[in-house]
Order: structure tokens, then sequence, then C-alpha cells
């Protein structure tokens, strides 16, 4: 007998007549996201072939240099999501304000935020990259416009989140949190579909691997420089050193340290005092998957989901992985040990 195959589609649809309440907005919202995905994923396959590759001549919000694939899936992502009436608003990190849904379409309830493309200064060096998406229910009244209040809430408010990677294969990885999960889909080019292929996912609650770029050491408040020296010195009773694996693409170190443990950090520093990854499209999301897989997320200090957004490009610090290893950092942040 052969393996039951479960697609995307089947998996929410099953998920969703857990409540009796939906309405399949949200099925019609994911499968969106998904289409977007196989845009995206077909195109980082050719971009050496298309001409996608390089940068154009625009920088975005942040000041980055925008490249070519960057503003395709960016574009992409808009184009997906803003006609079938699910959406009430959207954000991402390559605009300075909110994506209003045009007037001829009809207004949905959700909100959602995204990163078109994490990890994109990597893309000419064929390195992997990935979308990251998180999901709202919308705080302003039914029938509006979105608008920025939409936007601005705290990562625990999230209804679902997830990303996508594009690498050797391309897989999408999702949670709507509150004990359903976290799950894993490969997209199988044959069927061109989403395949289960990673269920249940769980973060180790301890590993051996950390993920950080460590030119920046200089740069570093004091105590995140002693938890490195820590973690790097020799002691087999504690398990020491740590393996560095750091790719330099967030969702691509997050990926592998969700599916074998370990931590990401990327702390504040003198050149980037309030951090450097972006709340809403970055941290936010990937916090709620790893906390729905069992892990920890931090600014080194507060929860991140529990963090009351002030502006959509808001940069904070991030301390994100498995739990033990994220409460050691917090423990060095405190001051309560130096070694």
């Amino acid at each position: 007998m052969s393996k039951k195959i479960i697609t995307l589609t089947r998996h929410i649809i099953e998920e969703q007549r857990k409540f009796p309440e939906a309405t399949g907005k949200f099925t019609d919202l994911m499968n969106d996201i998904a289409f977007a995905a196989k845009l995206i994923s077909y195109h980082t396959n050719k971009a050496g072939l298309m001409d996608i590759l390089g940068e154009t001549a625009e920088t975005n919000v942040q000041g980055e240099v925008v490249k070519k694939l960057d503003a395709f899936a960016n574009e992409t992502m808009i184009n997906a999501l803003d006609h079938g009436g699910h959406t009430c608003v959207m954000a991402c990190e390559e605009e300075e304000d909110i994506i209003p849904i045009p007037d001829q379409y009809p207004l949905g309830k959700y909100v959602v935020l995204f990163d078109p493309l994490d990890g994109s200064s990597n893309i000419d060096a064929n390195v992997s990259v990935g979308t990251i998406f998180s999901i709202y229910t919308r705080v302003t009244p039914d029938g509006r416009p979105g608008t920025v209040e939409d936007c601005l809430q705290p990562g625990v408010k999230q209804v679902c989140a997830g990303y996508v990677i594009y690498g050797s294969s391309t897989m999408l990885v999702y949670t709507t949190g509150n004990g359903h999960g976290v799950h894993g889909f490969t997209l199988d080019p044959s069927y061109g579909e989403f395949i289960l292929s990673h269920p249940n996912i769980q973060i180790p609650k301890k590993a051996k691997i950390y993920s950080v770029n460590e030119s920046n050491f200089d740069f570093w408040d004091q105590s995140i420089k002693n938890y490195v020296h820590y973690i790097k010195q020799i002691d087999k009773a504690t398990g020491r050193p740590m393996n560095s694996r750091y790719i330099g693409s967030m969702v691509s170190d997050v990926h592998r340290n969700l599916l074998y443990g370990g931590i990401f950090l990327y702390p504040a520093s003198s050149k980037a005092p309030q951090g450097k990854l972006r709340l809403i499209y970055e941290a936010n999301p990937m916090a709620f998957i790893v906390e729905a897989a069992g892990g920890k997320a931090s600014d080194g200090k507060n929860r991140i989901l529990d963090i009351k957004p002030e502006k959509l490009h808001q940069r904070v610090p991030l301390f994100i992985g498995s739990e033990e290893d994220v409460t050691m950092v917090e423990e060095f942040i405190a001051g309560k040990r130096t070694k």
C-alpha cells in the first residue's frame, strides 16, 4: 500500500475541520501564499539563466540596495495577496508604508506582513534564501481599508507564521500556534505541490550549534563577548565547544537549527544599538514558529512575542533557538554569569 500523500492544502483543510466556525478564507489565503512561493522558487532556481541576478538601481526603505530577485519576490507576494478578498492590508520589509488593497478588490479580515526574500545579499552566490510571512486578524472595524494599527500588533497575536526556504529543495514551514504544531512541506516539482515531509517539528531543548556573525565581535557588549567565548571553550562535561554554523541568511540558519537544534543570535552592537533584524517581518514570525516547536526567542531580556511594535520597520536584537541555549545567553546578558 502506497504512502498517503498529504498536500499543504489537504493539511490545512483537515485542520480547518477542527473549527466549526471556519469559513475557508484562511485556506484560500494560504493557497495564495503557496502559489507565490512556487513562482519565487521557479525564478530562484532559474535566476542564473534569466537575467534576474544582480542589483536594480533602487534602494529600499532600509537603505539597502534592492536585488532584482528581491524586487520580483516583493511584487509576486503583493500580486498574489491583494485581490482574493482575504486581506485588508499588507506591509513588507521593502516598502516604507503599508500596502493598501486596491479599491477594485474586496477587503478581508487578515493582515499579512512579509519579508519577500530574506538573505537576498547572498543571491548572487547561490546561497539559500527564503520568504518569511506572518498573518494576523485585523483590529480595526471590518469593511474598511486596513491601517498601520492592524500591522503593529505584538507577535503573540499572530494566527499563523511561516517561511519558505529556497535551497536544494523548496520547503514551506508553517504553524498556527495554539498547540497545533509546526509542519514542513517540500515542493515536489513533478506534482507542483507542497507535500508534507516534516510533520510536528520539535526543536531539541539543548544543542551544540551556534549561528552568529562573529565579524561583529568587537562591536558587541561585553556580556555577549563573554557568552561566545564561553561556548567556544573546550569542556567535555558541559559538551563544549559548540560548533559554529553561519550561513548569513537568517531564515536558513534558523531553519537548520529548528531541525537539528541550536541557537541563532544577532545581538545589538555599537553599530546597530537597537539590533538589526526587523521585529514584525523577521523576528516575530520566526519566534512564533520556534516557540510552537518547543524553542525560545528573546531580545536578551524580553520574550520577542510580547514586544508591542511602535513602527513598521522597528529593529530588535534576536536570540532564538533551543530553549536552554537561549536561557543561557539571557543569563549572561543579565550578569548572572560571566563564564
